[in-house]
């Protein structure tokens, strides 16, 4: 008779940390439980054999059946980005679920908090750490790493310091910049979480986690400029307080300010590892600084980042729409259509696109654009295209170049032309019970200062242009397909 391996119940994998170890959990072929408040939002983005489970940290009646029959417990929520008091909601939430799973009986719980040590801990630190003694005491064996800054593609310490270092040539930052921190890669804290769930041990253990680099935030943010091939130049100042630091950064980033002001109050305190006890009991050996960050580029380059702090159920409002998203260092702007014909009829027009079909709307614009990308040296509107009615990966397309064409669901073109960035337009066709859904999406990855003037400077005629393209698309494939 086969026995089944011990149920592992994930916490917080609609966040950033969680939704990676979900995956990762998934790989190994565990067999998974995922309590969410909202579990569908979940659902569709776990495999057949995982569990969704709904449940709510606030209210422990709801955890029992969550927590049947669970062996190892993975705690990874926090309500730093709640608008109340997130300390107290952090007590709770943690209260609840220590006494349901010793109820339970669980055998282990995995807890991911912060790293940091003295008496004068930031708010936010000694939050984390107090979460951490709550779990311990539970009776419940528990095992907590304490990490600083995380590195890796959508996580709040690497957006921010994307977000300075792609805005502002020159900048100013507090004088706690310096503070030393031992950075760690995404990959190497998830592969702690998976490897803390097999230890052999059934104590209490507390395991400091770090990267190979001991460095500064202003560290951080250089290297990331020198990898993007940005100069930056930074003045520290000792006037700006954690509160007005957050005012500053609510103006340059993305951030949110009570979030950007918790983890700036926290830079004051050193975030390293004191104690090198994990080294010796797990073979996991952390990346450096500049491997780390590289990885993140290299990972947004093959797609948007599988998970983002951002995109977490628990975080409090979004950028504005206008202008588009901001998926890492790119922006996004999409728009719809419907039209109600089959996904090889919609896709025909979309397929013609360019040459001497022209681009559906404003074709002349496209043409002064050509224009002025060959008084820059590039290469313009001229090359028009190889075949008017098929296309190939390669191909080019008049200022664009056909990155992936995937009849009838899917073309995406990158941009060739001179810009202080790099393009995309992508359309994307899905079928619906009443014809097909039609996606167009301009994807911008700014570089620098120049690449957001252009962006957000150009932004209204590229919302008229892409608005009318998309309508004109859609009219077409309606009139050829009345024609017959």
């Amino acid at each position: 008779m086969k026995i089944e391996p011990p149920r592992v119940l994930l916490t917080g994998a609609t966040g950033y940390i969680g939704g990676r170890l979900l995956s990762a959990l998934e790989a190994k072929g565990c067999r998974l439980r995922c309590l969410a408040r909202r579990p569908e939002f979940l659902r569709s983005r776990v495999r057949p054999s995982t569990e969704v489970v709904a449940g709510d940290l606030f209210d422990r009646n709801s955890l029992a059946d969550a927590m049947a029959g669970v062996a190892v417990a993975y705690y990874l929520v926090h309500s730093m980005a709640s608008g109340g008091s997130f300390a107290e909601e952090d007590r709770r939430a943690a209260a609840n679920f220590a006494a349901a799973a010793r109820e339970a009986q669980v055998k282990r719980i995995v807890y991911l908090g912060a790293l940091g040590s003295g008496q004068n801990l930031s708010p936010h630190l000694a939050s984390r750490q107090e979460v951490g003694r709550i779990l311990r005491e539970s009776g419940v064996p528990t095992i907590e790493f304490r990490a600083g800054i995380i590195i890796g593609s959508g996580s709040l310490s690497f957006e921010l310091v994307r977000s300075l270092a792609e805005r502002l040539p020159v900048m100013t930052a507090p004088r706690w910049v310096r503070t030393p921190t031992q950075p760690i890669a995404i990959e190497d804290v998830v592969a702690y979480l998976v490897a803390a769930a097999e230890i052999d041990r059934a104590d209490n253990a507390i395991f400091e986690i770090g990267g190979a680099d001991r460095v500064g935030y202003l560290d951080l943010l250089k290297e990331y400029a020198r990898q993007r091939g940005l100069k930056r130049f930074v003045v520290t100042l000792p006037v700006l307080t954690p509160w007005l630091s957050s005012l500053w950064l609510g103006l340059v980033t993305p951030l949110y300010a009570r979030v950007g002001r918790e983890l700036i109050e926290g830079l004051r305190n050193e975030t390293v590892v004191r104690d090198p006890s994990a080294l010796a009991a797990f073979p996991i050996r952390p990346r450096g600084m500049r491997e780390a960050i590289a990885r993140a580029l290299v990972r947004e380059d093959r797609q948007f980042a599988l998970t983002r702090w951002s995109d977490a159920v628990s975080s409090q409002g979004r950028p504005p729409a206008w202008g588009g998203e901001r998926f890492g260092s790119r922006i996004v702007d999409t728009r719809l259509a419907h039209v109600p014909l089959p996904p090889q009829a919609a896709f025909t027009p979309i397929e013609r696109i360019g040459g001497d079909t022209g681009w559906y709307y404003a074709t002349w614009l496209w043409l002064v654009r050509g224009w002025i990308d060959l008084m820059a040296g590039g290469a313009g509107m001229r090359r028009g295209r190889r075949d008017q009615e098929k296309l190939l990966p390669g191909d080019t397309l008049d200022c664009w170049r056909v990155e992936t064409v995937e009849a009838p669901r899917l073309l995406r073109l990158s941009a060739e032309m001179k810009l202080p960035g790099r393009a995309w337009l992508q359309f994307e066709l899905a079928p619906d019970p009443e014809g097909t859904i039609i996606r167009q999406t301009a994807i911008f990855e700014p570089l620098g200062l120049a690449g957001m003037l252009y962006w957000y400077g150009l932004y209204p005629a590229h919302r008229l242009i892409f608005a009318g393209m998309l309508r004109g698309i859609a009219q077409a494939a309606t009139q050829a397909a009345a024609r017959g």
